[in-house]
């Protein structure tokens, strides 16, 4: 197994353990629920060193949270990505948010707009995976109990912390298994979480210094600029930075 799998394996079975207090209702861990998926994208993507690493924050409910892939719309992981795998759906689910895996008929549109800018700039998935990769720094999806969605962001302080340390150890086993020379936060909380794991000392000091740290404007649909043209907007963050 490799060493992204045996880490998101470690990771999982640490937030298992974690006890996530009101105003969280459920947790989907689609590590374990949807792991068949996501062992085919880090065989098939995630082997050697990647130039550039984007870092999300946490899944969707109609992208990761249905198929186990990061930022992972399907008609985009079936269709372009080329994955698919058994779906397991937990037993406990939010009634508004079941587990449908691959026959989801709802479209996650920050994932959407990510593969089918890498889909319009790369036009393969091999050439994209070729220097880059893309992970979420936390695989759990909270919930509230009117289903409304809960960032870890606003866990509360003990959990939040647990989280963070979990989260930030599994990070640091995958900068250190990629290597990458630029690890790109899609999004603010994503860039805090790569910059706060880059000084934490979980990463040999050799590298952690030669991985350069940025963010790029997320693509969810609640932002008014990523509505105004978000894979506009991105090429011209990234031109801005010399990644690309």
């Amino acid at each position: 197994m490799s060493a992204l799998l045996e880490a998101a394996q470690v990771m999982s079975g640490s937030l298992a353990r974690i006890d996530f207090p009101r105003p969280v209702a459920h947790v989907y861990a689609p590590h374990q629920y949807a792991w068949a998926p996501y062992v085919d994208y880090v065989t098939l993507y995630g082997t050697g060193h990647k130039r550039v690493v984007f870092l999300g924050m946490n899944p969707g409910p109609f992208g990761m949270m249905q198929t186990g892939v990061p930022f992972g719309e399907i008609a985009a992981v079936r269709d372009w990505l080329k994955l698919s795998g058994a779906i397991k759906p937990p037993t406990q689910q939010h009634p508004k948010r079941p587990i449908e895996g691959f026959a989801c008929a709802r479209s996650e549109v920050s994932g959407r707009r990510l593969w089918g800018w890498a889909a319009v700039r790369f036009g393969t998935a091999t050439e994209f995976f070729r220097e880059c990769f893309v992970l979420n720094y936390c695989p759990l999806v909270f919930l509230e109990e009117s289903g409304r969605n809960f960032t870890p962001d606003k866990l509360p302080a003990g959990a939040r912390d647990l989280l963070y340390l979990t989260c930030d150890q599994h990070l640091a086993a995958a900068i250190t298994a990629l290597e990458p020379h630029w690890l790109i936060g899609i999004g603010t909380f994503a860039r805090h979480r790569a910059s706060a794991v880059l000084t934490s000392g979980l990463v040999a000091p050799s590298l952690a210094k030669r991985v350069q740290v940025a963010t790029v404007l997320h693509p969810s649909p609640a932002s008014p600029l990523a509505n105004r043209g978000w894979a506009a907007a991105v090429d011209k963050q990234l031109s801005t930075l010399e990644v690309f």
